[in-house]
């Protein structure tokens, strides 16, 4: 979700009020696409980071602490050559360009006062920091591009720093109504209407024109042709117009998208979280994105290595199936030998087939039977007695494969569902823990494994104040449910559905609380999405773990069903749960 021109703009008047004459203490390259500048400022110290990643480029001030590596890169130790020390007298966004331009005060190798200018281009895949001297010079890039190589400008030190070509789109800001509806109605009419308000004004993002028009006609996926171009050009000032703050959107409780406007387009589908400052915005927005990233990249070989085993799991189970259907016919075999034996009489070797009246049938119609031409009448029938003795004996071991197969196919299933819901690496390591106990993945450790904390549950308060604690992984649902409830806690899971164990000590008939603990239930299971979760519910006392069952896996008896929608609005401050 690239920044447009109109947030750096709003973002960049804040910067000003805290960057301006600071000085650069430190200046440290934690990741290859992000500066962390140390200065110290008017009133307080600093760290403004600066990113050149895809997608995730920007200028802010952080509070969030990263590691740095043990030897830094070359561009970190030639921008403390050059501006440690330095004071920064300027920041400088180009009318409507995703560029800023930091201007610094610094002595050069001589100890003469000159200017130096860290130039951050926050274009997409063109995003770079450059460093150029006084005289706009390049003394050197992040990346560093040949318009030989690529047909882009040519960014390579000792080269004059060019600002991109203008862009050939309308000024929102100085664009006129006549102007405006000339370009708009150029287009086709079956073009949407936010892609030819992207073509036409310069500085505006997707998601603004979307709101621009949502905002005119209430709904944003319309036609040029459907879209009244006097309409969307006063929608189109009135947000351009409107005071600039930043706002979150949350779906699901977790970031969604952010702006410096109201967004309204997306209705009850998300919600939105004001902040004091851009800064703080772009802190959290991008730190949890990054944190979510960096978990999904930890759990994708424990998620592959998890669904090749359950696809092995499902046809083993299916293989068993077969073959237990196979053994349940054994009788035939039986039947067939006795058939061969009562016409051994007629028989003569090298036959390959018997034709002859079968006697278990009710109208003794005649059957045929295959036999074997290198084998005697006695031999052929031996061999049938021995097919329906095997099968009679394969049946018992191939329902007891069948259970096993049954069982570890959803034991998988119920660890695919946590993967899908982890919160943290914490939650990661217990689940990769339990996965090396039961012998689905290989323990790397070569150092002695420490004693495992005692495993913390999700918390929640129900209207009537009672506790509900809910598992985040197969060994805390065990852990909850056969050591941490009470006897007669209640016990909630989503009827035939993976799903967290979750747990209260509430009275049955404390309405309010059940209800809120099956709404934990439904929302942390495979259900999450769905409506009228059936969710059963009984005494901890009357819920059993068999022998040699697998992490999570217990049996219940006595209980009730309550059906509910989850969904994450239910979640009010301080983790209450809201019915």
């Amino acid at each position: 979700m690239p920044l447009d021109a109109l947030f750096l703009s709003a973002a960049a008047d804040e910067l000003r009020k805290t960057v301006i004459d600071a000085r650069v203490d430190k200046l440290q390259q934690p990741e290859k696409d992000v500066l962390i500048l140390t200065c110290r400022g008017r009133e307080a110290n600093f760290r403004l980071l600066i990113s050149a990643g895809h997608g995730s480029a920007r200028v802010h001030i952080t509070e969030k602490p990263r590691e740095n590596p043990d030897t830094p890169p070359m561009f970190c130790m030639l921008l403390r050559k050059h501006l440690t020390g330095a004071r920064i007298t300027d920041l400088i966004q180009p009318h409507l360009e995703r560029i800023y331009l930091l201007r610094f005060a610094c002595y050069d190798e001589m100890g003469l006062p000159c200017e130096k200018t860290l130039i951050a281009e926050m274009m997409g895949r063109s995003t770079n920091i450059i460093l150029a001297d006084g005289e706009g010079r390049i003394v050197d890039c992040l990346y560093r591009t040949d318009a030989e190589q690529d047909g882009r400008r040519s960014l390579l030190p000792g080269l004059f720093y060019r600002m991109p070509p203008p862009s050939v789109k309308r000024d929102p800001y100085e664009i006129g109504l006549e102007e405006f509806g000339l370009l708009y109605s150029s287009s086709s009419p079956g073009e949407s209407a936010d892609t030819r308000l992207v073509d036409v004004l310069s500085g505006i993002s997707p998601l603004f024109a979307r709101e621009a028009v949502f905002s005119a006609f209430g709904s944003d996926d319309l036609k040029t042709g459907q879209a009244d171009s006097e309409k969307l050009y006063h929608a189109v000032k009135r947000l351009t117009g409107e005071e600039k703050r930043p706002v979150m959107l949350l779906r699901d409780g977790k970031p969604y998208d952010l702006y410096c406007i109201p967004v309204r387009q997306y209705g009850t589908a998300v919600t939105a979280k004001e902040y004091n400052g851009f800064s703080s915005l772009l802190d959290d927005f991008y730190t949890e994105r990054e944190r979510a990233e960096r978990l999904s990249q930890r759990c994708r070989n424990i998620v592959r290595e998890v669904k090749n085993r359950r696809e092995r799991a499902a046809k083993k189970l299916a293989l068993r199936t077969a073959e237990l259907e196979a053994a349940a016919n054994r009788e035939q075999f039986r039947r067939q030998g006795d058939l061969i034996k009562a016409n051994i009489y007629r028989m003569q070797r090298g036959m390959s087939v018997l034709k002859a009246v079968d006697y278990y049938s009710e109208n003794g119609d005649e059957i045929e039977i295959p036999l074997d031409v290198r084998l005697s009448p006695q031999q052929n029938a031996a061999k049938y007695y021995k097919a329906y003795s095997k099968a009679k004996n394969a049946e018992k071991l191939l329902g007891e494969q069948k259970e096993q197969a049954r069982c570890e196919l959803e034991y998988l299933e119920s660890v695919l569902e946590e993967l899908e819901r982890i919160e943290s690496e914490k939650d990661i390591e217990e689940i990769s823990e339990e996965l090396v106990s039961e012998g689905y993945l290989k323990d790397k450790s070569r150092e002695r494994r420490k004693k495992t904390a005692q495993p913390k549950p999700m918390q929640f308060r129900s209207p009537s104040g009672a506790y509900i604690y809910a598992g985040r992984s197969n060994i805390q649902n065990d852990w909850l449910t056969l050591k941490f409830a009470g006897k007669n806690w209640l016990w909630f899971h989503t009827r035939n559905i993976h799903g967290a164990h979750v747990v209260t000590p509430c009275a049955e008939d404390d309405e309010a609380t059940i209800r809120a603990a099956a709404l934990v239930a439904a929302y942390y299971s495979k259900s999450r999405s769905s409506a009228n979760v059936p969710v059963d519910f009984t005494r901890v006392k009357y819920v059993k773990k068999p022998a040699g069952a697998r992490a999570g896996m217990v049996i219940y008896t006595d209980q009730k069903t309550v059906f509910v929608t989850p969904g994450a609005e239910m979640f009010g401050e301080n983790g209450t749960i809201a019915i």
